[in-house]
């Protein structure tokens, strides 16, 4: 028997909740939010409810934050990201096969040394 709360795409958490949980501020969901990353749905007092899978993305944004990534470029890589587990996810549904190359529940390891800087001797 499954139930609402076994459900990724269920919201089930409130902002205040949410933030905590991946350890951020309730602006960045918000900023999320208005990149169009995420959208929460709304409980019946207007107040933002944040799922499980939402709450994912959010982790993802902040991890290639962390990286060095701008706030839109790495929006975008999540959306894609996550578009591709989709479609990887729809493939095994339909009978197909992955192989391991192709699995997209692995983050792709961004540039290790981005933050880094590098100088370079002036010919």
């Amino acid at each position: 028997m499954s139930t609402a709360f076994d459900d990724a795409d269920f919201p089930a958490y409130t902002m205040g909740r949410a933030a905590e949980m991946i350890g951020v501020t309730p602006a960045f969901l918000r900023s999320l939010g208005a990149a169009g990353l995420i959208e929460p749905e709304r409980s019946l007092g207007g107040h933002r409810r944040y799922s499980r899978h939402q709450l994912q993305l959010a982790m993802r944004v902040r991890q290639l934050l962390d990286e060095g990534i701008l706030l839109t470029a790495a929006c975008r890589i999540v959306t894609l990201e996550d578009r591709l587990a989709a479609a990887h996810r729809r493939i095994i549904e339909l009978g197909g096969t992955l192989t391991p190359d192709d699995d997209a529940d692995i983050p792709t390891q961004t540039h290790p040394d981005i933050a880094e800087t590098h100088y370079y001797r002036a010919t």
